[in-house]
């Protein structure tokens, strides 16, 4: 992307928060002109605490929160998000787990899925004031280690309570299927009823469980769908993926990749290609 000159620089996930934050990033971009991008739905939510330029978030494809932020949370969408950013962008990205979300920020996950929320509506404390010491602290170990302790600080018991058992039982049997377990099957484990399980699903991770699963799937299947970018588009083709993650034929995959990402499975292909940045930034692995 011409003109556009990222800076990467990660923090590896402290055990205190494992199973909470998937990864903490810092990124920071100069570009000739704004940026438009669009970012697929998926299990990784941005909180963004930004020191530079504000964030215009476009278009909210399944949800709600289009305006402009400094700092802001991106809830669990069932659906893509575009973003615009100004020509000089810098923030400390946290990947929060559906699950870290309400024991990190204090609000069930249900509050804020499908929605972009500001930060400083759910923590205070990492509003203006803390934008103003991020871009203070001058160098990146500072800053990423200034957010760290205070989601250390925040899981210690400042926050939300401890994640429900049971969600956190479902949530790794739907990952660890890659979507494609039968929540029927699932809830009928657990022994509660189908209503209650959902109700304490959705309550934590802000999606039941089905549409949760329908998330994991996709992000799954893009995941296939950019390796075969990096072969030139021929490694896996598109039927092949759709049989691997579980879905009835190429149509099927195909409507599921439009509905998450906002654009076909050739063109998601091509959008996907490794390069240091998303739509809302960097991913801890550098997926886009």
């Amino acid at each position: 992307m011409t003109g556009v000159t990222p800076e990467v620089v990660r923090l590896p996930t402290h055990p205190g928060l494992q199973g909470l934050v998937a990864g903490i990033v810092g990124f920071r971009e100069q570009s000739a002109v704004p940026l438009e991008r669009r970012q697929p739905a998926g299990t990784l939510l941005p909180l963004v605490l930004s020191f530079g330029d504000p964030f215009e978030i476009v278009e909210v494809a399944a949800g709600e929160g289009v305006g402009t932020y400094g700092s802001f949370l991106s809830g669990f969408m069932p659906g893509p998000v575009s973003t615009r950013s100004g020509r000089s962008h810098a923030c400390v990205q946290v990947y929060l787990t559906p699950l870290g979300v309400s024991r990190l920020l204090g609000v069930p996950g249900q509050e804020v899925a499908g929605r972009v929320v500001a930060v400083e509506d759910l923590i205070p404390q990492l509003g203006a004031s803390f934008s103003e010491r991020l871009a203070a602290a001058g160098t990146w170990r500072p800053r990423l280690d200034l957010v760290q302790s205070a989601l250390l600080a925040r899981a210690g018991g400042v926050a939300g309570d401890p994640v429900d058992p049971l969600v956190s039982w479902l949530w790794d049997r739907i990952t660890e299927s890659g979507g494609q377990a039968r929540i029927r099957d699932l809830v009928t484990e657990t022994g509660w009823s189908h209503r209650y399980v959902t109700t304490c699903f959705q309550r934590a991770v802000g999606l039941t469980p089905k549409a949760a699963a329908g998330v994991v799937r996709f992000e799954r299947a893009a995941a296939d769908i950019s390796t075969s970018s990096i072969h030139r588009l021929g490694t896996l083709p598109v039927a092949e993926v759709a049989a691997r993650h579980g879905y009835a034929d190429q149509s099927h995959l195909t409507r599921d990749v439009v509905r998450y990402a906002g654009e076909p499975p050739s063109a998601l292909a091509v959008s996907r290609r490794p390069t240091a940045h998303t739509a809302l930034g960097t991913t801890p692995g550098g997926r886009r």
